[in-house]
């Protein structure tokens, strides 16, 4: 999250602390709380929930708010039954606990069954592009505790060629999509732009000539021209995007130290290198191969950083003929 998103949430905080401050502590005489309490609190919940964002993931601070507003829906319960007429008259339990509901369905859905992420770059490219929301199937590498994100009850691994979405190794806070090539002891070559998986090269067949537009900050927006290949990976057959005049890595770009770099080698002239994936670890490998930061320049993804599989394209605002494809 950027400071400008921390200052808005500070400034909505602010906001709704003066509504509070000014708004009537009585109820109308249709029995509802006055329109600037109501807004009062919901602003400084969305200052809170923004500020905690800043600091914390999307999921630890939904279990927060689970956990807060469910005692005060309790005590809201409980107030309920002590009343002969059944009325809370306290307003921040009776106006707070109604948001308990909606938080625990959003947090059970998201962190349990399905997450939406959107595509922020062209390393996926041509099955991904730009723009792209997806959704991301949160059980099918098991049901996870949230935040540690251990695995609970196994419903499945990751399989050779399957797309993940996952906490960037580097700063977990962000989270990255590539194509898991290489699993726990596999070996991983990549020479001459060429592909191995254990000793065996994956199939590359030619098919002509790509070019999309990137939008960069030093050139505005630039045409790319690539070549298209497609690739076999265990049950998934996906097109790659490749550019003759880049090297298969770029030395001057791999980090001198992540876990387990003593597991890979790399040419000194970029042309090709090798990894022996460590067990709980996966390789990870953008579509777009000449335009993808992966695990060739940072290294392994530990499986504790797995969101889950990304299977759907369910909106494009910029191209709706997108909606509704599968990911390869």
């Amino acid at each position: 999250m950027s400071l400008n998103i921390l200052y808005a949430a500070i400034a909505a905080f602010v906001a709704g602390l003066v509504l509070y401050a000014v708004s009537s502590k009585e109820r109308n005489e249709n029995g509802e709380w006055g329109s600037g309490l109501q807004w009062g609190y919901l602003m400084m919940m969305v200052g809170v929930f923004g500020v905690l964002s800043y600091f914390m993931s999307f999921t630890a601070v939904l279990l927060v708010f689970v956990a807060f507003t469910g005692v005060v829906w309790l005590v809201h319960k409980g107030r309920l039954k002590k009343d002969p007429t059944h009325i809370d008259r306290g307003h921040f339990t009776d106006y707070m606990s109604g948001f308990f509901p909606i938080i625990l369905v959003v947090f059970v859905l998201r962190t349990f069954v399905a997450e939406p992420f959107q595509i922020p770059s062209s390393s996926m490219r041509p099955g991904l592009v730009v723009g792209d929301f997806i959704l991301v199937n949160k059980f099918a590498y098991g049901i996870r505790t949230p935040v540690i994100n251990n695995v609970l009850i196994e419903t499945g691994k990751i399989e050779h060629g399957d797309v993940v979405v996952f906490n960037y190794p580097e700063n977990p806070s962000i989270n990255y999509i590539k194509r898991a090539v290489g699993l726990p002891g596999d070996v991983v070559e990549y020479k001459n732009k060429i592909l191995s998986i254990n000793g065996q090269a994956v199939g590359d067949q030619a098919e002509g000539a790509q070019s999309y537009a990137e939008n960069t900050r030093q050139y505005g927006t630039v045409e790319i021209k690539t070549e298209a290949f497609r690739e076999q990976i265990g049950s998934h057959s996906f097109q790659v995007l490749k550019m003759a005049d880049q090297p298969s890595v770029i030395p001057q770009a791999v980090r001198p130290a992540f876990p387990y770099r003593e597991n890979c080698e790399y040419a000194a002239d970029g042309s090709s290198f090798k990894c022996t994936v460590p067990e709980g670890q996966y390789f990870m490998m953008g579509d777009n191969r000449d335009n993808s930061e992966d695990s060739r320049y940072w290294g392994f993804v530990s499986d504790k950083l797995v969101v889950g599989k990304a299977f759907f394209v369910w909106m494009n605002f910029g191209d709706f003929s997108r909606i509704g494809k599968s990911i390869q």
